[in-house]
């Protein structure tokens, strides 16, 4: 049987080049999550995602926001490892539990979350319209706290996610035992 095209990468397997950047996110969460060592396939691309992730939690927006952009991403692109990734993440950050099932079937957030749900509607229009969001769109997002800055920053989530969101799907990336219970049910 031929050897899979992602295959599992240990940090003694992988890549040099991958070595470093998946040693770090096996220290930060203790374990080394499979869809790391499927990418470390391409050090590039994990060490790209990788920094550009990082780059996107030291933006203006605030982490309810940041998690919304990407699990807005994570439904739109159907990647279950990142859904379950970022249901976790949502939990440890103590967002309410009707808020995250809104955002796993992809529906529109429960009210009192207009501010959520006006990023999560602005990040919809940015994909839909490659980033030519119009004037509308763009002052109902201001309306809502958010600023300019905040507005080109969705935009590096979106590279972000996208890039990882597509990598997964493409690498088959599972979901890990350690978030199991995150994971959206099979269709």
């Amino acid at each position: 049987m031929p050897a899979p095209a992602f295959p599992d990468h240990t940090l003694e397997s992988a890549p040099a080049a991958a070595r470093r950047p998946m040693e770090a996110v096996a220290n930060r969460q203790g374990y080394l999550p499979a869809a790391v060592g499927r990418l470390a396939t391409s050090p590039q691309l994990l060490d790209g995602f990788l920094k550009i992730s990082a780059i996107f939690e030291s933006t203006t927006l605030d982490p309810l926001s940041r998690e919304v952009l990407i699990m807005t991403i994570a439904t739109r692109n159907d990647c279950g490892v990142c859904v379950a990734m970022h249901t976790a993440k949502l939990t440890a950050l103590g967002a309410d539990a009707d808020l995250i099932a809104a955002l796993r079937q992809a529906k529109p957030l429960p009210l009192p979350d207009e501010r959520l749900e006006a990023i999560r509607q602005f990040t919809l229009i940015v994909v839909a319209t490659a980033g030519a969001a119009d004037d509308a769109a763009l002052q109902d997002f201001l309306a809502h706290g958010y600023t300019p800055q905040n507005a080109l920053e969705v935009v590096l989530g979106i590279g972000a996610y996208t890039m990882s969101t597509l990598a997964n799907r493409m690498t088959g990336a599972p979901v890990d035992p350690q978030l199991a219970e995150f994971a959206p049910a099979p269709m």
